[in-house]
């Protein structure tokens, strides 16, 4: 096997597997034996994990045929910008609908610091 195809094979499992537990965690955690139909704080764990799965799904993507060093590091920082975009939705909806108490706003500003620090410097011309 080479190493683009094993690339490509790791991004589709990232993002079947990041989409599944960003949307539809209870569905996607229970053929693990897992039930989080009454688990809210469970669901959001599932959903933080989904956004990291996307965000690696779209790095391996983007670097996958990547010839420079510039663009091993745009791949890195779209990938940071989906992680930042994506967590920054489940934090807010975490915060709003989650058991956790103001403190999980916290998550939502992380997010929201990280998604423009990387949507800066992937849109910033040189």
């Amino acid at each position: 096997m080479k190493l683009n195809l094993f690339i490509l094979i790791a991004a589709i499992l990232g993002f079947i597997f990041g989409l599944g537990f960003l949307l539809i965690p209870v569905q996607a955690i229970a053929p693990y034996g897992v039930d989080l139909s009454q688990n809210v704080v469970g669901q959001f764990l599932c959903r933080y994990f989904g956004s990291a799965l996307l965000a690696l799904a779209v790095t391996w993507l983007m670097a996958r045929d990547a010839k420079t060093e510039v663009a091993l590091k745009r791949a890195g920082l779209m990938g940071g910008l989906v992680l930042g975009v994506t967590g920054f939705i489940v934090a807010v909806w975490d915060s709003l609908a989650g058991e956790g108490n103001s403190f999980v706003w916290i998550n939502a500003v992380i997010y929201a610091f990280l998604g423009i620090g990387f949507a800066y410097f992937y849109f910033k011309k040189d």
